[in-house]
């Protein structure tokens, strides 16, 4: 029977029961998908083919290198109980043109987004012109190869044997390197300063067991991020997602400053001044909700994630604020039945060497405006209806959840007229006086929407 990607209940992948198409499903899955692979080094590679039959054979040559969902999962599991490592991720993505230039026809693809390509989406998510990206982003981009490990050094190594296989007809026309970006105790933070990649949504029974709470459900259905691969040999069996990828180059310098602005604009003094920041963000800097608590929770306390804004006003978290615009979760601004249908995997990396510690208080002025960034990757099983959704009718959005609560301080793209107002103390009803709101912070500097076909698709090439 076909994969039943709607079932209410996690995929418990190492079940004995497993189903026959479910495990060829496993089988034929790319990963980081279902679940995030390691990758705190990441190369990025952009490729042109000049031949499409060169193409195809390229992308089929990359198989030995790459592993199964299936595979990586028990790598994961393998890793949780011996600390054995596992082997490095190698992704692959064809954009719609890509399809195209090897001989297929993307009339079966459904997704609207993913057949206009980004640059041609660029008014439907306030980007800036396509002349102003990147040179590398502004070329045709057929394909990404993704490289990812724990360490430099496989990946380089996986690297130079992807490059080996490349044809004399293709060319890589550009490349991104990410870096994991860690604080003083390990977690993995953003060039803000703030700990990044919470309130993911879960697919796997092992994880939803350990992330479950009362107040927020993780576990999403596989139809959130997956859908059947329509050119591969049995599409009901094979799969497939729908990867964004964004560069997203970070003004820190600016940020702190506007954090400092607001808290003087809030009157905030000594330990409380950090507030400011956290109702930009939804969080402090070391992960600790502004829902749940009005200063940072003591250092080694796990990052809190089982919280609902479904009784806070925006006293405790202003509904303007980044988390709580991009997954407002069973709040009154939203809504969890939307928050169900938009929410993605993100497994985006942070880019750009940095010489001074991003999580500290040292003063705006020796902070970076630019050069550092996130490398914003999301899998999707639509792009029109999550990604595309999230950033234009939410963070996009002056007036979601309600008239003047202003764009995402963090990723909202367009002109920043309306005025904000704040609560003037955590838990507060007493708002301030209409703010500016914060200037924009994050640039796009390109990037382009792929499919991550199934195993068996690149071996049918």
């Amino acid at each position: 029977m076909p994969v039943d990607l709607s079932n209410g209940k996690p995929l418990a992948w190492d079940s004995a029961k497993l189903d026959a198409d479910t495990t060829a499903m496993l089988d034929n899955l790319q990963p980081n998908i279902l679940q995030a692979h390691v990758r705190e080094s990441m190369s990025l590679l952009l490729v042109h083919f000049g031949d499409g039959p060169d193409g195809r054979r390229f992308l089929r040559s990359l198989v030995p290198l790459m592993k199964s969902a299936r595979k990586h999962l028990e790598e994961v599991r393998d890793f949780n109980r011996t600390k054995k490592s596992g082997t490095p991720y190698v992704g692959v993505g064809i954009s719609k043109i890509g399809y195209l230039k090897l001989g297929h026809s993307t009339t079966r693809f459904t997704d609207n987004a993913f057949k206009s390509g980004m640059k041609r989406r660029k008014d439907t998510l306030s980007d800036p012109a396509v002349s102003a990206w990147e040179k590398h982003y502004q070329e045709e981009i057929h394909a990404i190869v993704l490289i990812g490990d724990a360490t430099p050094e496989p990946v380089a190594a996986t690297r130079a044997r992807v490059l080996a296989l490349l044809p004399k007809t293709a060319k890589i026309v550009g490349e991104e390197k990410g870096e994991g970006l860690r604080d003083a105790q390990g977690r993995g933070i953003e060039h803000f300063g703030y700990v990044d990649g919470r309130s993911q949504p879960l697919f796997l029974a092992d994880q939803v067991a350990a992330e479950s709470g009362t107040n927020w459900n993780p576990f999403f259905p596989l139809s959130h991020v997956l859908v059947s691969d329509p050119l591969a040999p049995h599409p009901a069996r094979h799969f497939g997602s729908y990867l964004v990828l964004r560069k997203l180059e970070q003004n820190v310098r600016a940020f702190r400053e506007a954090e400092e602005a607001l808290a003087d604009a809030l009157g905030l003094k000594g330990d409380d001044r950090p507030l400011a920041g956290a109702m930009l963000v939804g969080r402090f800097r070391n992960g600790t909700p502004l829902r749940l608590h009005g200063k940072p929770s003591s250092e080694g306390h796990p990052v809190q994630n089982d919280f609902s804004y479904r009784d806070d006003p925006g006293a405790k978290c202003p509904v303007g604020a980044h988390i709580r615009k991009a997954n407002p979760r069973d709040s009154r601004d939203g809504g969890l039945e939307r928050a169900l249908g938009v929410m993605m995997a993100r497994r985006g990396q942070t880019y750009g060497g940095r010489t001074d510690r991003p999580w500290d208080d040292a003063p705006a002025a020796t902070r970076p405006t630019g050069g550092v960034g996130l490398l914003f990757m999301a899998f999707n099983a639509s792009l029109q209806s999550q990604f595309e959704f999230t950033q234009q009718t939410w963070a996009d959005n002056p007036d979601f959840p309600a008239e003047g609560t202003g764009h995402d301080p963090v990723i909202g793209q367009g002109k920043r007229d309306a005025k904000v107002r704040y609560p003037k103390a955590w838990d507060s009803t007493k708002l301030s006086a209409p703010q500016r709101q914060v200037p924009q912070t994050v640039t796009m500097k390109g990037g382009e929407y792929f499919f991550m076909p199934s195993l068996a698709y690149l071996k049918s090439l």
